[in-house]
């Protein structure tokens, strides 16, 4: 509860009141602040800021040098003008001090005219160089002196809300400053400090220190209830009932005999998790992540037949027509001993609704698909096991939709699988309601692949070499590029136009495209072709990126590398090095441009589990979750890479829970977790 003083009446507002109980925000304001997601007192408060401005040193402008500066001077004149040539409005301004003045400049900023008054002193910080024949200050931003505190000289920056700019939002702030100091604590165990002073002292800095403690107290309580809402997702999940399926060592121990290979131990581990949790009367929630060619489809596999044998349905859903079909082919061979009915079902299979109702009457056990199982009309028999395949590419709520076919209101067990690694720190607090396998071992005989960046002049003497070399030993090729369509302005190269310049070159070699707009069957025609080896160079968008498996590939050529994520690269690494020959991956960088600290580490390190670590530091969670539906994992304050405070905030939610009195007693706190629960539910 706040009190708030508003002109001659003393009223009480609750944090969870409309933003328009803040002194100054009218309706209009009000619908602008509420279109980024400023409903009510707590996101005002919440709504912190980007950055700040250090004035503490201001420089004169006689002294003024290129670079990075601050200045304090007067506006002697400013106006704004349009430009001819393009869509664009150029604010110029005159400032002066006592030492001279200096030419200062803004594009589409025309609100800086109704902002800065002439002959009214301001703190200016921005760039001092040379452009278009003079000295000016480019896009400075710009302080009124009585808003800077004079000891620390720090001026909040704060994310423009439409035409509510950073100095309109500061000024609301400003005028809000008596109702902090009565904003209660939200959790019952913090650092040191209290959630008012938190508040208090990011909005109204006194010094760096202040404020980087400010923002680990806050990090913290979001930390916490993240991994509450994660963990209440776990407790409600073990409430749910699901088909006990007993284990049959004899039979799964024939079936292990009949595989091609040797499975690793990290792979016997994870079957051996797996069979444990699907013998128990609550559903299975487990989360397999594995590096790519760490052998997860053959866990999944084991899974699938466990079930069968329990004469269980099963349905396993990929992302792609592409990875369906290809789970599909290598469970039909997996199975074609054992007696289990194994079906595909895409947007292209014929005569859907005699298959659908062959899955309904239960004659289907192993059901491979893509979208096309979360439609209304598939309906099961008996669905006790799914598993997602690059669990990331879904959304919670397709999740959701499949888990629910389940019959006679069991659940059903779910195994999520994912190539791209988790950083421990993420499996702390976002996948808190799952038990975790991992697949950290790759099967014998697999060589890492050599990682090389290469400068666009390098092509011709280093790559092409490598490519005659890599042909003439009956290997196959990846070449990915950005671009679909030609575009003539554009430095990148189409698929389409890559492709021309590689048969240019090896006249001789049988090179083809693929991309995502080509229709299904042409696609499908295309890998088929390339995975019986009658294509040699494939040149791809990222379409290849996750699950084609062609053992004769091995040399992966990404285009414009440093366009993609770390992840991603890694990803696409992963299609070749998948058979017994040494494999290679080149990437390709601008010849201006040096390469980056993420292309770096791909090319030192070939770890997914390290490359993870560094892209979450690098990047943030991203979409690693996959929680399209309900919007990015967007923490504020917290970083998923502080270990230290993820712990802390674990051990005190554990200890939170203790005591079922809590729930009740901080009901600030568990309506605000509703969000995360949408986030990280997968049940």
């Amino acid at each position: 509860m706040v009190k708030s003083q508003n002109g001659e009446r003393n009223i009480v507002i609750e944090l969870t009141n409309d933003i328009c109980a803040i002194n100054g925000i009218g309706p209009k304001t009000a619908e602008i602040l509420k279109k980024s997601g400023i409903y009510t007192l707590r996101d005002f408060f919440y709504n912190l800021p980007r950055d700040y401005e250090n004035f503490s040193a201001p420089t004169t402008i006689a002294k003024m040098r290129p670079g990075k500066v601050v200045i304090r001077g007067r506006i002697l004149s400013i106006k704004s003008r349009q430009a001819r040539k393009r869509r664009l409005t150029i604010t110029e301004a005159t400032i002066g001090d006592d030492t001279g003045s200096v030419k200062a400049i803004w594009f589409n900023q025309s609100y800086r005219v109704r902002q800065l008054i002439p002959e009214k002193e301001y703190y200016f910080a921005g760039d001092f160089s040379f452009k278009n024949g003079r000295f000016q200050l480019n896009s400075p931003s710009a302080a009124e002196i009585a808003d800077v505190d004079i000891g620390s000289g720090l001026s909040p920056i704060y994310v423009a809300h439409g035409k509510v700019k950073s100095a309109n939002f500061k000024k609301l702030v400003t005028k809000s400053r008596a109702l902090f100091a009565e904003i209660p604590d939200l959790l019952p165990t913090v650092p040191a400090g209290t959630r008012k002073d938190a508040l208090f002292n990011v909005h109204f800095p006194q010094s760096e220190k202040m404020v980087k403690a400010a923002r680990n107290y806050l990090a913290y309580e979001e930390l916490f209830e993240l991994i509450l809402a994660s963990k209440l997702n776990r407790r409600e999940n073990e409430k749910l009932k699901a088909a006990s399926i007993p284990f049959d060592a004899s039979k799964i121990r024939d079936f292990v005999a009949s595989l091609p290979f040797k499975l690793t131990n990290a792979q016997r581990l994870a079957a051996w998790e797996i069979f444990q949790d699907m013998e128990k009367a609550t559903p299975m929630n487990r989360l397999l992540q594995g590096d790519v060619g760490s052998g997860k489809t053959v866990v999944a596999a084991l899974a699938a037949y466990e079930a069968f044998l329990a004469k269980k349905q099963v349905a396993i859903l990929a992302p792609t027509a592409i990875l369906a079909t290809q789970h599909f082919e290598n469970l039909s061979k997996i199975f074609r001993d054992f007696g289990a009915r194994v079906a595909l079902l895409t947007g292209a299979t014929k005569d859907k609704a005699s298959l659908k109702k062959s899955i309904s009457d239960g004659e289907i056990d192993v059901v491979v698909g893509t979208h096309a199982l979360l439609t209304d009309d598939t309906r099961f028999s008996d669905l006790s096991l799914v598993v997602i395949d690059e669990q990331h590419r879904f959304g919670v709520e397709q999740r959701q939709k499949l888990v629910l076919k389940s019959p006679d209101g069991l659940a059903p067990h779910l195994l999520s699988m994912t190539a791209t690694p988790i950083p421990r720190s993420l499996q702390l607090t976002v996948f808190g309601d799952l038990d975790v396998s991992i697949l950290n071992e790759l099967p014998k005989g697999r060589q890492p692949i050599e990682t090389s960046i290469l400068k666009g002049i390098e092509v011709k003497e280093k790559l092409y070499p490598k490519i005659r070399e890599i042909l003439a030993s009956k290997q196959q090729i990846y070449w990915v590029c950005k671009a679909i369509d030609d575009d003539p302005r554009a430095e990148t190269m189409s698929v389409k136009m890559r492709t021309d310049k590689l048969k240019s070159v090896f006249p001789k070699t049988k090179i083809e495209f693929l991309h995502g707009r080509m229709k299904q069957a042409e696609k499908d025609d295309i890998m088929a072709r390339y995975a019986s080896g009658e294509i040699e160079i494939l040149v791809s968008t990222t379409v290849i990126e996750v699950g084609v498996d062609v053992k004769n590939a091995s040399l992966m050529v990404v285009e414009n590398a440093e366009s993609y994520g770390l992840a991603q690269i890694h990803q696409l690494r992963g299609r070749v090095g998948r058979g017994n020959t040494k494999s290679f991956c080149y990437l390709l960088t601008p010849d201006d441009m040096a390469p980056s600290m993420r292309l770096r580490e791909l090319e030192k390190s070939s770890d997914g589990f390290h490359l993870a670590e560094v892209d979450l530091k690098l990047r943030g969670p991203g979409e690693i979750y996959g929680s399209l539906q309900h919007g990015a994992l967007d923490l504020r304050i917290a970083s998923f890479s502080d270990t230290k405070l993820i712990h802390r905030a674990q051990s005190d939610v554990d200890k939170f829970l203790l005591l079922d009195e809590n729930m009740l007693k901080y009901k600030e706190l568990m309506s605000g977790i509703s969000k995360y629960q949408q986030l990280t539910t997968l049940n």
